[in-house]
């Protein structure tokens, strides 16, 4: 997963090995550019002299190692990156591998200021250093062989791995000129290929993910395994903020294989051989917890404390455009409704885990984690180690959606290998991981809409009460983005001004995602909002605030059009006449879906479109009514537009998955609180949705030049709306709060 970091000078782009058989190349545009200090070059000490540097390797044989900086946990970047660098390096697809970047100040993600995947950033972050980095290694790879040869550079090109003289057909592969291309100076200027020339990029190219994890050799979390590893799993306040008082552990501590029952800063650990060893004995545990948490939380109180804000004459102005209030006052009709979004599970299929081995002057962790910077930073603060002392190995992960992005169960394994002296695999049972989760934020909202005389909408008015993830997790994100060279004294002084200053000045920032700006072209309009944090966990989660948004403001349009005798596609197309991308995928979707067609007997279709930055989507889902359940999503039916496409069939993929995802949200279940706790534990009482309930569903890809939109959270927020608006279609009664059930 990447040698020890060793700091060099800075460099612009490139760095090359003097000697050995192979090329490193690297293109330096992280957080700070070339100004950052101490920049540690990424591949370590390699056999024949390597220099270290950062996104691709050649060796001997003319194989291609790819770094890539983001985790992979299902969508597809390990893939679609190494494309990018291919493309531009001209070589075939079966030449090229990759390996995951170890924590370097290169790989930190430019969209955050830190090494973490989220956002649907990869893709976006990715596609011109990659491209710039592989072009790189081209031309200096056509210069060595025509250095060789005696002859111009202009006379040599690349292709599937290897450089021709056009004139002579003579031919060199790369692995035989990387040690000379290695002594020669990177090129100031490097000519990206013209779109028309692709050969890669836009193609159904197979998973390079796909083998390992075919043939059972893909490592996970809860894969890893070392020798004399013990394995603890953990148990925590089941009331948020309440801490642990006293336990009894004397029947625990006889039982077969245990080693140890420890408190850790989070709650109880049990050592153990083995998990169930663990598990069993953890259930056998009598704990006493001190009461500091809200004992009161409840979420119908909470619903009405919130009804209650949502009249707050203090609310934070979002975004404002016109004179809204004034609009309203003089509309010939105005339309309110008020939206419940409630907390969401990530429930991802693999639990939290984490293996950490503390030594005496290094620290190594294994985990699938989202935030390869929040993993070194909890680790060196906990052991007050160096960051070059604490490496981070990123295994795969069995879905993040967000989760991972939070490193408390790092924290944990890195505690308890401190205390027992050995390598700790720590393993979460899934009732730990639905009740201690960072949630979607819950949120009341409250939407006003003014119509003229002629039943145009000329006023909007939206009011966002709950939570913000943002300011909660920033004293947790923040420490990160402090460079390394830094003292921790700095970086301690930096969570506190986080959590105390930073956090309150962005409440609001994280809940307006897909709102403010408001997509809508609406001459007066006014999002505002009130922060109140019931002191639930709360994190990214899947699309996190534009899920919520996209369900308020898809479903008030259809409510609006209803109102005011229109169509849903054409108030649509009205509303985003300032958005023609988003107006032809609405165009795309109508026409797949049949839009203007009647439906069959029985079935009810529903419309919504969402932009996550940069992404169109559109939906159009039918339903049936049945007696058993209420209804049935039978078809959806999709049409996005997410700039160049890199790999189409991940991209359909991913849109699929996030629909499935967002269903689970949409009909299934939710996290509600009684008495401080969360009332949800497993699959039973947190179902999600099953295959059999997925509907059948098509992807339409709209062709663009622009470059490549996020994509992995993308299809998730237009999936409430669309299925809600054809219940509102079939019932005639709008749908104001999730889950759905009719």
């Amino acid at each position: 997963m990447g040698g020890k970091g060793v700091n060099k000078s800075r460099r612009r782009f490139l760095l090359a090995a003097a000697g050995g058989a192979a090329l490193v190349v690297g293109v330096y545009l992280g957080v700070g550019g070339e100004k950052s200090r101490n920049a540690r070059e990424a591949w370590g000490d390699s056999p024949g002299g390597w220099v270290p540097n950062a996104w691709l390797k050649i060796d001997g044989k003319g194989l291609v190692t790819v770094r890539v900086k983001h985790s992979e946990m299902g969508q597809g970047c390990t893939t679609g990156l190494p494309a990018m660098v291919a493309e531009e390096l001209e070589v075939a697809w079966a030449q090229v591998g990759f390996e995951i970047a170890p924590v370097e100040a290169i790989y930190k993600n430019p969209a955050f200021g830190i090494q973490m995947t989220g956002g649907s950033t990869a893709t976006p972050t990715s596609w011109d250093p990659l491209r710039m980095a592989g072009a790189i290694a081209r031309q200096l790879l056509i210069a060595a062989a025509a250095q060789r040869w005696g002859v111009p550079a202009t006379e040599c090109k690349a292709e599937s791995g290897k450089v021709v003289h056009q004139a002579s057909k003579r031919s060199l592969a790369y692995g035989e000129l990387t040690a000379a291309a290695a002594r020669l100076q990177p090129p100031k200027e490097v000519t990206l290929k013209d779109p028309s020339q692709y050969k890669l990029i836009g193609q159904d190219l197979p998973r390079l993910d796909a083998p390992a994890k075919v043939e059972g050799k893909a490592v996970f979390g809860l894969d890893v395994k070392l020798p004399g590893m013990l394995t603890a799993t953990v148990i925590q306040p089941p009331v948020f903020g309440d801490r642990l008082k006293s336990y009894e552990a004397e029947k625990a501590a006889k039982m077969p294989g245990v080693k140890r029952v420890l408190p850790i800063a989070s709650g109880l650990a049990v050592v153990a051989q083995t998990y169930w060893q663990a598990s069993r004995a953890a259930q056998a545990l009598e704990i006493k917890w001190g009461v500091a948490g809200n004992q009161a939380l409840d979420s119908e109180a909470l619903w009405g404390r919130w009804a209650k804000l949502l009249d707050n004459a203090d609310a934070k102005e979002m975004f404002a455009k016109g004179e809204a209030a004034k609009a309203l006052q003089a509309a010939s009709k105005v339309i309110s409704a008020d939206y419940r979004v409630p907390f969401q599970a990530h429930a991802t299929p693999e639990p939290m885990n984490c293996t950490a081995w503390v030594q005496r002057d290094s620290c190594q962790v294994w985990a699938p984690t989202q935030n390869q910077d929040g993993a070194q930073e909890t680790a060196a603060r906990l052991t007050g180690m160096g960051y070059h002392q604490v490496q981070i190995n990123t295994t795969f992960l069995g879905g993040g959606y967000g989760r991972r992005s939070v490193v408390d169960y790092v924290a944990q394994a890195v505690e308890l290998s401190m205390a027992m002296g050995a390598p700790i695999k720590v393993m979460w049972s899934r009732e730990e991981d639905i009740q201690h989760d960072f949630y979607r934020p819950a949120s009341l909202q409250r939407l006003q809409a003014g119509l003229d005389q002629k039943g145009r909408l000329n006023a909007w008015s939206q009011r966002i009460v709950g939570p913000d993830h943002l300011s909660f997790l920033m004293p947790e994100l923040f420490p990160t983005i402090i460079p390394y060279w830094l003292p921790r004294g700095v970086r301690n002084a930096g969570r506190w001004a986080s959590e105390n200053v930073i956090a309150n000045l962005m409440k609001g920032n994280g809940a307006q995602a897909g709102a403010a700006p408001l997509p809508y072209a609406v001459d007066n309009a006014l999002v505002d909002y009130v922060h109140d944090d019931p002191g639930v966990p709360t994190g990214f989660w899947r699309g996190v605030a534009h899920t919520a948004n996209a369900f308020t403001l898809e479903c008030f349009v259809d409510e609006i059009a209803r109102a005011s005798g229109r169509d849903p596609l054409e108030l649509r197309l009205e509303l985003f006449k300032g958005n023609p991308r988003m107006q032809k995928v609405l165009q795309v979707v109508a026409r797949e879906a049949g839009w203007q067609e009647k439906p069959p007997a029985g079935v009810f279709r529903g419309l919504a479109a969402h932009e996550f930055p940069g992404t169109m989507v559109a939906m159009v889902a039918e339903i049936s009514l049945g007696k058993e359940r209420g209804f049935k999503v039978e078809r959806i039916t999709a049409a996005v537009d997410c700039g160049r496409v890199i790999t189409p069939y991940i991209v359909r993929d991913q849109i699929m998955g996030g629909a499935a995802f967002g269903l689970t949200a949409t009909i299934k279940g939710a996290i509600t609180l009684k008495k401080g706790r969360v009332q949800q534990s497993n699959f039973d009482d947190f179902p999600i949705l099953r295959m059999s309930e997925m509907p059948s569903m098509r992807v339409h890809l709209v062709k663009s030049d622009l470059p490549p939109k996020g994509i992995g959270e993308a299809g998730v927020p237009t999936v409430a709306p669309a299925v809600a608006n054809a219940v509102f279609a079939a019932t005639g009664k709008p749908v104001r709060s999730l889950p759905l059930f009719i």
